[in-house]
């Protein structure tokens, strides 16, 4: 691992030096998904389920031109505080580093890094994915393509539901990235425990996801992504039919708009926010609450 290019804290290399299983957390959800300060509380709370869970938390984020995977309690302050940072996502991650940056890591970037440094486990809320009217504009998030050349099992929720999940799925299967359904048959919808669509393996233990991982390396094929879908449980996801009321509702404003580009997801999600009064934000937090401790279990079984 290049010294100059990713910098473990004392707590994650110490981990890594000795065995000890380790969970990589992203970034861009505390600095630009969740509204201040409750940003900074949920960061500490899910640094303290993984810790929980029996591993160790190594947040991801580039801090003045450092790539650092676990932050102490005043840089995980700064990511949670400071206006200026930026979102990094992996094409963003070298011109950072050389100019100095600071940034949050989104999937991508975060994904990139903790494979880099040879950690095995990432959790995460919701992947990107194709976005609706692909067809159109050919919008996609880069999430997909890292994920197809990097060798790291991402626990989500599924992707964001205001994607096009079918596309997004038949995406991942033309590159080659494996999906399995934890406990279910059913890929998540990210707020809702069920998009519909059907996963084609469904496993049911961090066991048998340590297993999974372990045939991935011992078949030495081409170094893609694990996705580990985890649904929401059904008691905490958001009401499926607020959900898609509020959903299309924000669809059809975007359209008047003629929005395209980064700008779209970030607009439905906020709608989804208002239009729920706040109810989509707390099944996503539920969503991520649940993956990292999945995530630190899988990682131990490592």
């Amino acid at each position: 691992m290049p010294e100059t290019t990713v910098t473990p804290s004392a707590e994650v290399r110490e981990a890594m030096a000795a065995g000890r299983p380790v969970v990589a957390l992203e970034s861009t959800i505390i600095a630009h998904g969740l509204p201040r300060p409750r940003n900074l509380s949920v960061a500490v709370e899910l640094e303290a389920l993984v810790r929980a869970a029996g591993a160790v938390p190594a947040t991801v984020a580039v801090l003045d031109g450092v790539a650092r995977l676990g932050l102490d309690e005043k840089q995980l302050e700064r990511v949670a505080g400071d206006p200026a940072v930026r979102k990094l996502g992996h094409r963003d991650l070298a011109p950072a580093l050389a100019t100095g940056a600071s940034g949050a890591t989104t999937v991508s970037a975060t994904a990139f890094l903790a494979a880099l440094a040879g950690i095995r486990v990432f959790a995460t809320g919701g992947l990107g994915g194709v976005h609706r009217g692909w067809t159109a504009d050919q919008d996609e998030s880069a999430d997909l393509r890292l994920l197809a050349t990097t060798r790291i099992a991402v626990v989500c929720a599924g992707v964001k539901s205001v994607l096009d999940v079918p596309a997004t799925l038949q995406r991942l299967e033309t590159l080659g990235v494996p999906v399995v359904g934890y406990g279910t048959d059913r890929f998540p919808g990210f707020y809702l425990t069920s998009s519909g669509e059907p996963v084609d393996w469904t496993v049911r233990t961090p066991e048998e996801v340590a297993a999974v991982i372990r045939a991935q390396d011992a078949l030495a094929g081409p170094d893609t992504a694990l996705i580990v879908a985890r649904p929401v449980p059904e008691a905490e996801q958001l009401d499926p039919e607020l959900h898609d009321r509020v959903l299309d509702e924000a669809l059809h404003e975007c359209r008047e708009r003629g929005m395209t580009g980064q700008g779209v997801t970030p607009f439905l999600l906020e709608r989804l926010m208002r239009g729920t009064g706040g109810a989509s934000l707390e099944a996503n937090l539920a969503a991520v609450r649940g993956n990292v401790q999945l995530a630190a279990r899988i990682a131990g079984a490592l």
